[in-house]
């Protein structure tokens, strides 16, 4: 596909179906370890989550979200929270160590949500369904542990990954000329 296409019609997928091989995997990581990142550092890191661990994680997060949740309503929330690692066969949680120097722990932010772009546009290009989810769970101290990440590690995204897309939304229209502010001698444009 062309790069072009390959960005038009990549969507977000809420939920997918079927295995992804560990030599897809490899492969979608290293396109993503291409992304630009300034003085070289390769601060992403790719934390895969597979079979019952995302049971496992879901649980995690499920009970630590349902602390501030009214007690009567607890039990569905946390069934519902449960579930939702579940809606594709594989997580791939990238995340930044966060360096002490704001400025480099910054570059290295943006770097990593580079790379998890370039991530999802090489699995469309091969066929799969990804979607790039957050929320609030990529703060949660239990849920970096159960990870192995460090609590000053950021989670950029998790990426639910499957080899089916079984919901795929319709595109939206993009206003180009509403997000463009030129800056420039009229005299170069003429």
């Amino acid at each position: 596909m062309d790069i072009i296409d390959v960005i038009r019609d990549r969507r977000t997928v809420g939920k997918s179906t079927g295995a992804i091989s560990r030599e897809t995997v490899l492969e979608l990581i290293e396109a993503a370890t291409w992304a630009p990142n300034h003085k070289l550092t390769q601060p992403w890191r790719f934390t895969i989550v597979d079979g019952d661990e995302r049971e496992a994680l879901g649980r995690v997060w499920a009970e630590r979200a349902a602390a501030s949740i009214d007690p009567a309503a607890r039990p569905a929330f946390i069934e519902g929270e449960a579930a939702k690692p579940l809606r594709a066969p594989m997580l791939i949680v990238v995340s930044t160590c966060t360096d002490p120097n704001p400025v480099r722990a910054e570059e290295d932010l943006t770097a990593t949500a580079a790379a998890v772009q370039n991530l999802l546009l090489v699995a469309h290009a091969k066929g799969l369904s990804a979607a790039w989810k957050t929320g609030l769970i990529i703060y949660d101290e239990a849920v970096k542990a159960f990870l192995g990440l460090q609590t000053a590690d950021r989670i950029v995204a998790i990426v639910y990954l499957g080899a089916t897309a079984l919901e795929t939304p319709a595109p939206r229209e993009r206003d180009v000329r509403a997000c463009v502010n030129w800056l420039a001698d009229s005299r170069v444009l003429a």
